[in-house]
């Protein structure tokens, strides 16, 4: 039995079909080349790279039959690492510098873009490192003439064993006979684990080099539930698995079903389940879902790899595009939230040894009241459009929410006197994720019209745990009595004094704690859009009795693996 990342829900049975490496780039590391070559080896380069390309176009309108518009753009993302002139450089650079062939510089070039990417703590940008390796193996293959493998061939149910697989590998599998994947690499938010999950392939990554073990032809059974991967199971275990499989099947059809339907209780309460995105293609993706509405609307991508900052235009067009294919379903704009893990080159951001406990979000753009404004006029200007609500990002402190609401209001009146229209009763809430604002919370929501919960970031600074820290990761629990606690009090604040509680962390995507947080008052939850249908069922599996019950019970046990162990159960029954 091998152990990983559930990436992707579903069982899946059949043979391995074992992947191996396409260029075997030791041969190429160091390998020099006499000056004479460096021009024949850059146009070499220059025409792998326009291989390349034309490559990433034949597999994006492949891809059209499989994947919305938002989950397209990964090809579009990789055009752009190829056309990139700082990479380009870096290549041309060591093939003239220091004499390298082309594949050596390419790979080269790959490994220092790619350390720059995994020394950020923030795991959706480390495994960006993913993607630059992806791009930089496609250039080798063209490079080298070696042939992909064509998972599109295959013609009988097989489970895929690989290092690695790239979008362009999971787009082009044959549906009909793969039944699942399982790669050494990767993680949870990787375009290949997204993909997976979009197509309804049963996938497992981070497995580590264990299953290298395993042999082309094993008989194998995927468990994208849990976790693990069976080699060669008995009699027993396959009997079993057919059964889970068939179950699993069945009630997955009962959950496409629910699209329509609301996020209600058995008892009859409602919960609106939201999307959490970060492009506005991605809007259509929440609804296509079940979605009522977006709960997170991450603007980061609007500051990021560009030459200069946004425009109010440029922001306002972005702003409106949601707005109008949402309507008058809500839909929270988090402003921006740059620093720790997510640097720019725009602003002016000190180097700083603990960058997370920093300069960043709300900080900064109380500091940089011009830029701020700008991203607040454009915002406003939208909300004339739909049912827009601004959500101010990593509050401390009272201060610091009076401070962002009074650049509001001088945003407010510039537009007042250009008689441009806005929505004037526009929602202003704040995300609780520092513990100062958890405890905070009854004050706080004196002056804020709604509070979101980060769970990430709450249960990072409250347990002061690095997540991304290999030594002390085993840590960092949602389920910890502490962060709770913090939850509950968030929650009884509120609505005290009238106000809607979201949740946009990671926790809110997880079914085995929907009947938890239903149960603690959440009103919201805010998600990954694939993960709606199933947080929906959840929620009607259950009645909010049993659910505040649930809570309760919960609330009273001390010990993480006890409360994790009652979870399953009630999960389990339903």
């Amino acid at each position: 039995m091998y152990k990983g990342i559930a990436a992707s829900r579903g069982i899946g049975i059949g043979k391995a079909f074992v992947v191996k490496e396409k260029t075997d780039t030791t041969v190429y590391r160091e390998k020099k080349i006499p000056d004479t070559e460096v021009d024949n080896e850059i146009t070499r380069f220059t025409k792998a790279v326009e291989a390349t390309d034309i490559y990433y176009d034949q597999v994006a309108e492949k891809s059209k039959d499989v994947l919305s518009e938002s989950e397209q753009q990964v090809f579009q993302a990789y055009k752009l690492v190829l056309k990139d002139p700082i990479f380009k450089d870096m290549v041309t650079g060591s093939i003239r510098d220091e004499l390298l062939c082309a594949e050596g510089a390419v790979i080269k070039s790959v490994e220092l873009t790619k350390s720059m990417f995994l020394a950020l703590n923030d795991e959706y940008m480390r495994q960006r490192a993913d993607d630059i390796d992806n791009v930089g193996k496609q250039i080798l293959i063209s490079l080298t003439g070696s042939q992909s493998t064509d998972l599109s061939m295959l013609t009988e149910d097989s489970i895929i064993i690989a290092e690695d697989l790239t979008p362009a590998d999971t787009v082009s599998m044959n549906r009909k006979f793969v039944k699942g994947f399982a790669v050494e690499k990767g993680g949870e938010t990787s375009h290949t684990a997204i993909i997976a999950r979009t197509m309804e392939i049963p996938a497992l990554v981070g497995c580590g080099d264990k299953i290298r073990d395993i042999s082309h032809g094993d008989t194998l059974i995927i468990d994208g539930q849990e976790g693990i991967l069976i080699a060669k199971p008995t009699p027993d275990e396959l009997k079993n698995y057919l059964e889970k499989q068939k179950q699993y099947l069945e009630e997955l059809e009962k959950i496409k079903a629910l699209k329509n339907e609301p996020g209600r209780t058995l008892d009859g309460k409602n919960v609106h389940l939201v999307g959490n995105i970060a492009k506005p293609e991605e809007a259509k993706e929440v609804l296509e879902k079940g979605g009522d509405g977006i709960g997170l609307f991450r603007t980061e991508f609007l500051y990021l790899n560009r030459k200069e900052l946004p425009s109010e235009e440029d922001q306002f067009k972005a702003y409106k595009e949601v707005a109008e294919v949402m309507k008058d379903r809500p839909c929270i704009i988090r402003t921006l939230d740059i620093g720790g893990d997510k640097q720019s080159a725009l602003i002016n951001m000190p180097k700083e040894d603990n960058p997370f406990m920093g300069y960043r979000a709300i900080r900064i753009c109380l500091k940089e009241k011009e830029m701020f404004k700008t991203q607040l006029r454009a915002i406003l200007r939208a909300s004339a459009y739909g049912n827009l609500k601004i959500m101010f990002p990593m509050i401390s402190c009272l201060e610091e929410l009076r401070a962002a609401k009074e650049i509001l209001n001088e945003a407010k009146a510039e537009l007042d006197e250009k008689n441009i229209p806005y929505n004037r009763d526009i929602q202003v809430g704040i995300m609780i994720e520092i513990p100062s604002a958890a405890m905070a919370a009854d004050i706080l929501a004196q002056e804020a019209d709604f509070f979101s919960i980060g769970t990430n970031d709450l249960c990072q600074y409250t347990l002061a745990v690095d997540r991304m820290n290999e030594n002390i990761s085993s840590l960092y629990n949602p389920l910890n009595i502490g962060v709770l606690r913090l939850i509950k009090r968030v929650i009884d604040c509120a609505h005290e004094f009238g106000i809607m509680v979201g949740m946009c962390g990671e926790m809110a995507s997880n079914p085995e704690y929907t009947s938890l947080l239903l149960g603690l008052g959440l009103d919201e939850f805010s998600m990954v859009p694939a993960s709606i249908p199933h947080v929906k069922q959840a929620v009607r599996n259950t009645t909010y009795d049993d659910a505040v019950n649930l809570a309760e019970e919960i609330l009273s046990v001390n010990e993480s693996d006890k409360i994790k162990t009652i979870l399953r159960g009630k999960l389990n029954a339903h």
